[in-house]
């Protein structure tokens, strides 16, 4: 794998790191459910699922 693509990797580590951090997770704190899930759950959920594909499709696209 060259530096370019493993710099991309570090940077969405960076960004996960960031988009799981307490005050921004607090933000979509809410009472209220979507789909019967609070908002937090989904957040969580999607930001993981978001980061896993994207790594996914770095590494099956640049891996040498």
């Amino acid at each position: 794998m060259k530096k370019r693509h493993e710099q991309k990797l570090i940077i969405l580590s960076m960004l996960m790191i960031l988009a799981l951090n307490i005050p921004l997770i607090l933000l979509f704190d809410s009472s209220k459910p979507l789909f019967g899930f609070p908002i937090t759950y989904i957040y969580i959920f999607s930001a993981c699922l978001f980061s896993i594909g994207t790594t996914y499709l770095i590494v099956k696209k640049y891996y040498e």
